[in-house]
């Protein structure tokens, strides 16, 4: 009888420029899934898988997509740290990882789909080398183009760098050092949806050749999936109905609420004043109808009240008449106010509004113990700058509760992070572990853009000696195919990001951009419009960079008086065993008598000394401790040494803190000594001593005390004869008796 085959895997292959292969294979893995692929690159494979609920909720009008990216420790053969031994929440990492699939995968699913879809992506095998985040999105992406779930895709996502002027494809780990722009991108074969990454201060040429660098690999990917798709037979996807319609209630809300909605628009009046009298507006209509017939029809008028009334109103005031929500123009900037200095206590505190955003940002100082640490499936190491973004409910006046961090801080907080990295001094240069935390207080516009300006001030405040200041600002657009009109707008709303086609952050320095994100909303965008869009960010940025710079232009010349100081030395390799004693009884004792933290770091065969106290005294009285461990002694000087042991032909003598040397018993005093209770020296006693020798062989040291004694008269030294080397002494003739 013939055996069955259990399984029927289909293979596709991606060769990227310099050769290396990405594989998706299907058909294997989680078949019960309506969609399941591996994706592998060398050794590191992600299953990718997407399950769709066969219908929607009731009433639910938006489109409820879920995506999960996890990394498996046993992926490169890892124990999970702590008690458990198991992976339990998503880090932030990979919490980043989810948000770059779900801003390229949201916008393609059909805006009338509301059933719940879920993305799952799990990294299954890691080769070291090899950043895995570049293939989250193909993988996501493959898996909805073997099933048969509505999507407008297929889309890819991949990682683009530059070192050397030379811009280069999902690089490994190894080759990121010196690289000057890493950035992630996703698109379709067509257009691009979404870019994220960070840059040294390069120009918007060079970030905008970077897209088009990576647009050009995302076609091959999009090719192979479409390619994958038909010959599984899942280009045609399922039928569904989502939504019923009624036209001739969208007819009456457009043709009687169209012009009042336009004139609420074009009010110039503040948020909450503005969203009050477009809530009233919709209300009014509303009363029109039973609570009956509300029970079928509230869901479509607030919908068609939305889509085709206060979005057509306020894209078309800006397409029409150049006029914006709150009066300004296209390119014009809210009215700015910094302070700094605000929090008298904190290390470092700045104060940054911005129309109706505002961000209280803290800087806290460190030692190196207070650095994050990471231990993730491939990345493990510390981060001495942290960055922490808080995002209340009261910020936008919801009469809510604050339920722990939500993915959008944590997305949020990271591009700012990304945005001062570069600017903040690290390693030997800045001895401290740098936390910034920006609270928003207000929110209408990019807060993420705020946390970056507040920042800026805070770490001038602080006394952080950044190098350059920097600034961002959130660029919106709003287009109309049909007309081919088209209009970027500076410094958005929040309404002007939730309505408009892009939301575009640049942050950067007067000389170059150091972080971007964007998530494109509309198709066929082109790229004059986003050269556009980045001139005109950058003429923002160097307006609102100006108004930091009148606030505080550089950073302080030394510390808040509440930041703990630090003494940073150097010392050779071999003395940081000395320091830290056997055991830790050393350092330990030292901090604890001079109630201060001390961190040691080797680098560069040579050990990094970090000493951090409150008060001078508490420094100094450490850094003469540890100065006297790591001091060589010095033939011909004399010490003021205490005797730590008696031995039958002399005493040991410590002259320096952990070290000792022999005072042999001839040494002690020009009479000769048959024994060392003749001596009268006793253990414990403190005595003066000369270093007379130092055997650079084995660092052993010779005292002498009598060598401080004045000679006895007519005391005549008796001559040494060298002991002769073993192979110099005359041989013994050996007599042989038989």
């Amino acid at each position: 009888m013939e055996e069955k085959k259990l399984y029927n895997a289909v293979r596709k292959e991606i060769t990227l420029e310099d050769g290396r292969v990405i594989e998706i294979e299907t058909g294997k893995l989680a078949k019960q899934a309506d969609g399941a692929v591996v994706v592998k690159m060398g050794g590191t494979m992600l299953l990718g898988t997407v399950v769709a609920a066969k219908d929607a909720k009731p009433d639910t009008d938006f489109m409820p997509l879920q995506v999960e990216y996890k990394e498996k420790y046993a992926a490169c053969g890892r124990y999970p740290g702590g008690f458990m031994k198991r992976e339990g929440k998503a880090n932030d990492s990979e919490v980043l990882t989810a948000r770059l699939i779900d801003r390229a995968l949201r916008p393609l699913f059909p805006a009338d789909y509301h059933a719940e879809v879920f993305v799952t992506v799990n990294l299954i095998s890691a080769e070291k080398d090899i950043q895995p985040d570049a293939l989250a999105g193909l993988a996501a992406s493959a898996a909805l183009a073997v099933s048969d779930i509505p999507f407008g895709g297929p889309i890819s996502e991949v990682r683009v760098v530059r070192k050397n002027g030379e811009y280069k494809i999902n690089p490994g780990f190894s080759e990121m050092e010196e690289c000057d722009l890493d950035i992630m991108v996703g698109g379709t074969i067509d257009n691009i949806l979404m870019v994220e990454g960070e840059m040294k201060e390069v120009s918007e040429e060079v970030m905008l050749g970077a897209i088009k660098f990576a647009h050009e690999e995302i076609k091959k990917h999009c090719a192979v999936q479409i390619e994958l798709s038909k010959e599984l037979g899942k280009d045609v996807k399922r039928e569904y109905c989502h939504e019923t319609n009624d036209e001739e209630l969208r007819q009456t809300i457009i043709s009687e609420l169209y012009d009042k909605a336009y004139a609420i628009a074009t009010s110039g009046t503040m948020k909450h004043e503005r969203e009050e009298l477009f809530n009233n507006l919709e209300a009014e209509f509303a009363a029109r109808f039973t609570e009956e017939e509300l029970e079928e029809k509230a869901v479509l008028i607030h919908k068609y009240f939305h889509d085709d009334v206060q979005k057509k109103a306020m894209r078309n005031m800006i397409l029409d008449e150049g006029k914006r929500l709150d009066g300004r123009r296209t390119d014009e900037i809210r009215p700015i106010w910094c302070e700094v200095g605000y929090l008298p206590c904190a290390h470092g505190s700045a104060i940054f509004t911005r129309g109706e955003t505002q961000s209280l940002t803290t800087v806290t100082l460190g030692t190196k113990l207070d650095e994050k640490v990471k231990d993730e499936v491939l990345v493990q190491g510390t981060e001495q700058f942290v960055l922490h973004y808080n995002f209340p409910p009261f910020s936008t006046g919801e009469a809510r509760p604050t339920r722990g961090l939500s993915r959008r801080e944590i997305g949020h907080g990271h591009l700012a992070w990304r945005a001062l990295k570069p600017m903040i001094p690290l390693g030997e240069e800045n001895p401290y572990a740098v936390r910034v935390v920006s609270d928003i207080l207000e929110s209408n516009g990019s807060s993420s853009m705020a946390t970056v300006c507040a920042g800026t001030l805070a770490l001038m405040d602080a006394g952080v000696k950044l190098k350059k200041p920097v600034s961002g600002i959130a660029m919106g657009l709003i287009s109309d195919s049909a007309s081919g009109k088209w209009a970027v707008l500076s410094d958005i709303l929040g309404d002007e990001d939730h309505l408009g086609d892009m939301d575009f952050k640049v942050t950067g320095t007067k000389d170059g951009i150091t972080a971007t994100q964007m998530d494109i909303k509309v198709d066929g965008l082109s790229y004059e419009v986003l050269a556009a869009a980045l001139e005109q960010a950058r003429q923002g940025r160097l307006h609102i960079l100006g108004k930091l710079t009148e606030t505080i232009a550089e950073p302080r010349e030394d510390y808040r008086p509440f930041v703990p100081r630090i003494v940073q030395i150097t010392i050779p390799q071999d003395m940081i065993g000395a320091v830290i004693g056997p055991g830790g009884k050393v350092i330990q004792d030292i901090q604890k008598t001079t109630q201060t933290t001390i961190t040691i770091t080797e680098v560069d065969e040579k050990g990094i000394v970090d000493i951090f106290g409150v008060d001078k005294e508490s420094l100094d009285g450490a850094l003469a401790r540890i100065k006297a461990i790591v001091a060589i002694p010095e033939v011909g000087e004399t010490y003021h040494g205490k005797v730590r042991s008696i031995v039958a032909f002399g005493a040991f003598v410590e002259i320096m803190p952990g070290k000792d040397a022999l005072l042999h018993i001839s040494e002690i005093d020009y009479k000769r000594f048959e024994t060392m209770e003749e001596t009268g020296i006793k253990e414990g006693d403190e005595i003066d001593v000369k270093l007379i020798g130092l055997d650079e062989k084995t660092g052993k040291l010779r005292l002498s005390r009598k060598a401080l004694l004045p000679k006895p008269e007519g005391y005549v030294e008796r001559e040494r004869r060298p002991r002769p080397e073993r192979g110099d002494r005359p041989r013994r003739e050996r007599n042989d008796h038989k």
